[in-house]
């Protein structure tokens, strides 16, 4: 797995994190802006997707496959439930919603290291 891209992926989303808690503390609800930051997280991750099983495929490692790419489908999908929940909700509740998503993903990232470093699986 690419470092490069796992500090990416851990920047955008704390970057997004910070707008999404600046919001909320406004009270307003989720905006053009945050589906913006969470649609350049999503394509972070469908990179981050296929750098990771092209990585699997060439490792050596001993490590779950199938956990690491579970955890790889995983990132991939919660920007998404997050975005559908928070356009249902459309009030502070939404923009929530999207800070948990972001937040599982910052955790899920965090996870995917370990498992890649052969930490746990």
């Amino acid at each position: 797995m690419n470092p490069w891209l796992y500090g990416v992926a851990l920047v955008v989303a704390g970057v997004l994190a910070v707008l999404l808690v600046v919001d909320l503390v406004r009270d307003r609800a989720a905006q053009d802006s945050h589906f913006i930051g969470l649609a350049v997280l999503e394509v972070v991750m469908l990179v981050q997707l296929v750098g990771g099983v092209v990585a699997l495929s060439r490792t050596e490692r001993e490590l779950e496959g199938a956990v690491f790419v579970s955890y790889l489908v995983t990132n991939l999908l919660v920007p998404i439930v997050a975005a559908f929940l928070a356009l249902a909700e459309r009030s502070r509740v939404g923009t929530t919603i999207l800070l948990l998503g972001v937040a599982t993903v910052a955790g899920l990232e965090v996870r995917l290291w370990d498992v890649w470093g052969g930490r746990g699986a």
